[in-house]
């Protein structure tokens, strides 16, 4: 018996946070995401020094997924962002920033916990409240009767991930075919209750970004030998089909949900492929135009098929099983058995398409709420990075329908909170503290760092040296460059705000982040026409930057309340 070795004790620490190691990770880690936060982030280039693929990105979802993160803290941090990305796709490098920035101001005031995070609590109830609020001063509703918010929606999203390689007309390009894909995937004849369709996307590397483009119905790529054997499908009407999602190769490895009864003495090939010909024969009888298997379809029954003039395409794959079901209106079948009447389901039309050097098999539906978008790029980093950022922008589009909001993006959001925290704070204190034990002192304290957690959010946008400045009026975020003269007449310099809304003309006055200024009221209740304003704002989803700030404060004070870090080491 071989010598066991003696069990280790666990490893505990206590104020895990008042180590100096901790808070150097913690501040490592704030900034690698702040660097890669904005259109103007910094790329991260992730491999494994063993060998394998490398990711670029900015994107806080391929980041998270590409590092190995072993601190305990720094793995409940990493978790809650993951978590979020998952739900909502959107604004996890805005949920990481914030959640380390509140961590490292709130340790330099030196409150107790306690008392940090009943007043954390208070403060993100008075932000959420007001940014759902009807006098929120950063939030516009969105008019599906318009395509105007939503593609600066999408254009935001696009914008703000460089990894992406994207020029000017190329984001506008992607933008509209984004739009159009999520358009298509909304029944025509919706109720109260929405079932949304799905947008596929096909990957096609090395082409123009501006040849994708976006087709109602299913593409499903094929060699170019594969679709000349095919034959072509001359009827008026619908085209009947059957999607089978168990084998029909014969292998008796996988039979599916049904039986083969052999007798004895009998073949088992020879009584499954009698089986599988049955099954052709009742095809054949049914009427059935187009056959469509998810693994494999045996030779002879494919030649049957072929010979009574039914399109079979095997190999389809598992991904694309849910879309055609939705496209065709078939129960997928899973036996080798007879076939139930209600199983098959129908197409408007099918044809062939070659994009690039690809052949594709077109089902075009009858009714369009599944689609193709043909994603081209340059090469596979910067498809990859692209395809991701059309999923977060087609998911913050589909959270758009629930709540018809959007907030101004570009770090106006955040200084124009900071902005109205301040004032609240010292204006209305008691309408927060409401008799909790806490002191208007404690709240100040507090206030102050939560607004400093917001304003160095802000600040992460600009990455080249630049002053960032917040007017006394609307508390917008405004950006001059990092060469500019010490004295100036700031409507010179300044174009637009972060956000797109307002210009330097107007009659504004200007202040550095995170000076020292008093608290002032900044305009609430945009007007009616700041939707309609332009073309060019910067927006974000209102949902998940809400649920990226709940996360972010509720992360932190789970952070701060630890006190003993206890970990197995054997």
């Amino acid at each position: 018996m071989s010598r066991l070795e003696a069990k280790k004790p666990s490893l505990c620490k206590s104020e895990p946070l008042t180590s100096e190691r901790v808070r150097a990770t913690l501040s490592v880690w704030k900034g690698i995401v702040s660097s890669c936060y904005g259109p103007s982030g910094r790329l991260k280039q992730l491999h494994n020094g063993l060998g394998g693929c490398v990711c670029t990105t900015s994107q806080s979802s391929a980041l998270l997924r590409h590092l190995s993160v072993t601190h305990p803290i720094l793995k409940i941090l990493t978790t809650s962002v993951q978590n979020h990305v998952s739900c909502f796709s959107d604004c996890g490098l805005f949920t990481a920033i914030l959640c380390c920035s509140l961590i490292e101001n709130v340790q330099r005031i030196g409150l107790t916990p306690t008392t940090v995070i009943k007043l954390n609590k208070h403060l993100l109830r008075l932000c959420t409240n007001y940014l759902k609020s009807e006098a929120c001063g950063c939030r516009l509703p969105v008019d599906f009767g318009s395509t105007q918010i939503l593609l600066c929606l999408v254009r935001s999203v696009l914008t703000s991930k460089p990894a992406s390689m994207l020029t000017r007309k190329e984001i506008d390009h992607i933008s509209a075919l984004i739009l159009k894909a999520f358009l298509l995937t909304i029944p025509e004849n919706a109720g109260d209750h929405i079932i949304l369709g799905k947008s596929i996307i096909v990957p096609l590397k090395g082409q123009r970004v501006i040849d994708s483009t976006v087709l109602p119905g299913i593409l499903i790529e094929m060699s170019e030998v594969q679709l000349m054997k095919l034959l072509p499908i001359k009827k008026s009407g619908a085209l009947k089909v059957a999607l089978f999602c168990t084998t029909l190769s014969g292998d008796l490895s996988d039979t599916g949900e049904g039986t083969v009864v052999v007798s004895c003495g009998v073949s088992l090939e020879n009584a499954v492929l009698d089986q599988l010909l049955n099954l052709g024969r009742q095809l054949v009888g049914d009427h059935v135009d187009l056959v469509l298997c998810q693994k494999v379809i045996h030779p002879s029954l494919k030649q049957l098929l072929s010979v009574h003039r039914i399109i079979a395409i095997d190999r389809i794959g598992v991904a694309l099983m849910e879309p055609l079901s939705k496209v065709t209106g078939t129960q997928p079948i899973g036996s080798l058995g007879s076939i139930s009447p209600s199983s098959y389901g129908s197409v408007k039309d099918l044809c062939t398409a070659k994009f690039g050097s690809k052949h594709f098999f077109h089902l075009i539906p009858n009714e369009a709420t599944i689609c193709s978008l043909l994603l081209c790029n340059r090469n596979d980093t910067a498809w990859d990075e692209l395809k991701l950022t059309c999923q977060t922008a087609l998911h913050v589009l589909q959270l758009t329908i629930k709540e018809p909001w959007v907030l101004l993006g570009g770090g106006c959001t955040e200084t124009h909170l900071a902005a109205y925290i301040r004032h609240k704070t010292h204006n209305e204190p008691e309408s927060i503290l409401k008799d909790d034990g806490c002191t208007q002192t404690e709240l100040h304290l507090i206030a102050e760092a939560f607004c400093n957690a917001l304003e160095s959010l802000a600040a992460s946008l600009e990455h080249d040296g630049g002053e960032i400045l917040t007017d006394m009026k609307y508390g917008h975020f405004w950006s001059v460059q990092a060469d500019s003269p010490s004295v100036v007449n700031w409507p010179d310099l300044l174009s637009r705000c972060g956000c797109g809304l307002y210009n330097s003309r107007e009659e504004l006055s200007w202040s550095f982040l995170r000076s020292t200024r008093c608290p002032f009221t900044p305009q609430t209740c945009l007007p009616h026409e700041a939707a309609g304003s332009g073309s060019n704002l910067t927006v974000d989803c209102l949902t998940a930057k809400l649920s990226g700030l709940e996360v972010a404060v509720e992360t932190a004070n789970l952070i701060l309340d630890l006190s003993y870090v206890i970990e197995d080491k054997n």
